[in-house]
């Protein structure tokens, strides 16, 4: 099941519980910081995920997942995760 734009699993995020974040797929793209650009960028080009992207993974993409200080950990865990989810479609 997929559960963001992005890849990241947000039923074991922790900004779920301490900021009330609802996630981008439930909140249309604006999870509890903004407007995210990674969901932004799957609703323009009219997919469900990034998995479903031609040029995933994108620099963006990429970006937000091995950003030293808000990345993944690992890194690069929501890109693994699009693979996944893309797989078992």
């Amino acid at each position: 099941m997929i559960e963001s734009k992005c890849g990241i699993l947000c039923c074991s995020c922790n900004f779920r519980d301490t900021c009330g974040c609802g996630g981008c797929i439930e909140t249309n793209g604006h999870p509890f910081y903004g407007e995210c650009p990674v969901a932004n960028c799957c609703q323009n080009k009219e997919i469900a995920y990034c998995g479903e992207c031609p040029d995933m993974p994108c620099e963006l993409l990429i970006k937000f997942s091995c950003d030293p200080e808000h990345g993944d950990n690992p890194k690069g865990a929501r890109i693994e995760q699009c693979k996944i989810w893309k797989a078992e479609s």
